[in-house]
């Protein structure tokens, strides 16, 4: 645990500093294919957990080439998290960010990112981090699909309201869209889950265009007038709040 203390400490000193509040701790949780990087609050028992789930981060460069650490460069996720003033939240990190872990390979973050593998390890930190809680899973850019998947292939889980900021809700029609490689080691929805939910995206996001998810699902959707895929959120996280 020192070591990886040491090495999250050093990463964040040569990427993006952050400041983590007093109330959150950082936990590695182990699950049966990753060690998963969290940073988590919890000050009540009795209440709803908010676990926000990490995009795809730094998985490629800027030429469009796999980068050998997914770790993402920015902050908008995690300072959304950490500013979100509900008593029972967590930040929960993608497989192979802000940790060392031998058994990461490149394709869980590029074709495999959706992977089953990848899915039900998120899904199996997410039930030790809420064990009988009910939850609220919002996930940014991959991380939507992310969330969506757990939502789909758990329903074990007592997720009850999801949340997509920027998010992928169906990763073969965005690939087409942007005539990307497809992602053949993924998962993928078929429809959307049959949960309480709201998408939040902007009409200036070049990655996750708007008009994409408007088509996904045209209700329960709100275009953010001028945000991009990492601003113009501000005037709306009350309501993400909420």
């Amino acid at each position: 645990m020192r070591k990886s203390i040491l090495f999250l400490g050093f990463f964040l000193a040569s990427c993006t500093f952050m400041r983590v509040p007093d109330f959150f701790v950082y936990r590695e949780i182990k699950t049966q294919n990753y060690k998963l990087a969290s940073w988590q609050k919890k000050l009540n028992s009795n209440t709803p957990i908010r676990i926000y789930i990490e995009g795809d981060g730094h998985a490629f460069n800027h030429i469009g080439m796999p980068t050998s650490d997914p770790t993402p460069r920015g902050t908008f996720l995690r300072q959304i998290a950490f500013n979100d003033p509900h008593e029972n939240v967590v930040y929960l990190a993608r497989p192979c960010q802000f940790v060392k872990d031998k058994n990461c390979q490149q394709i869980d973050w590029t074709t495999g990112r959706f992977s089953k593998k990848v899915i039900d390890s998120m899904a199996q930190a997410v039930q030790k981090i809420a064990s009988n809680h009910p939850i609220v899973l919002i996930g940014y850019s991959g991380g939507g699909l992310v969330s969506g998947l757990i939502i789909d292939q758990h329903p074990e889980l007592k997720v009850i309201k999801w949340i997509t900021l920027a998010g992928v809700l169906n990763h073969t029609k965005w690939t087409e869209s942007l005539k990307l490689p497809p992602l053949k080691n993924s998962l993928d929805l078929k429809k959307m889950p049959n949960v309480e939910q709201h998408h939040y995206v902007g009409d200036k996001d070049e990655i996750v265009p708007f008009q994409l998810t408007q088509d996904i699902t045209p209700k329960n959707i709100t275009i953010l007038s001028g945000a991009t895929h990492t601003t113009g959120f501000d005037d709306y996280i009350h309501e993400i709040y909420e």
